[in-house]
């Protein structure tokens, strides 16, 4: 591969991260599969142009954003399959994993 071809891959890496990182910024409910897949993508990306035009440097934090990519990943796994009450967490007024205290019954007559 030639350092041109590395470079424009490169770039296109590049774009992957900065796009990633846009879409985050002005979407209030990103979708974290767009999120993390597309900087995952940048990531690897990045990572050719780097072992043709070698910087160890932004090679180890290209291997640190890959992996965090990949933990978000992980995680956005694992909240879509909880049911919906579970990943939104508690209620007002509730702790994880308790539920409604049931309303007070009124009192019956009059007290001494």
């Amino acid at each position: 591969m030639t350092s041109g071809t590395a470079n424009l891959i490169g770039f296109v890496g590049m774009a992957c991260i900065i796009f990633a990182y846009g879409y985050i910024t002005w979407n209030d409910r990103a979708n974290p599969f767009v999120q993390h897949g597309v900087n995952l993508l940048g990531a690897a990306l990045l990572t050719v142009s780097l072992l043709v035009n070698m910087n160890p440097p932004s090679l180890v934090l290209e291997g640190f954003w890959a992996a965090i990519a990949v933990w978000g990943l992980v995680k956005a796994v694992r909240n879509r399959n909880l049911p919906s009450r579970k990943r939104e967490g508690p209620g007002v007024g509730q702790s994880a994993g308790s539920h409604p205290a049931p309303s007070p019954l009124p009192h019956a007559g009059g007290g001494k």
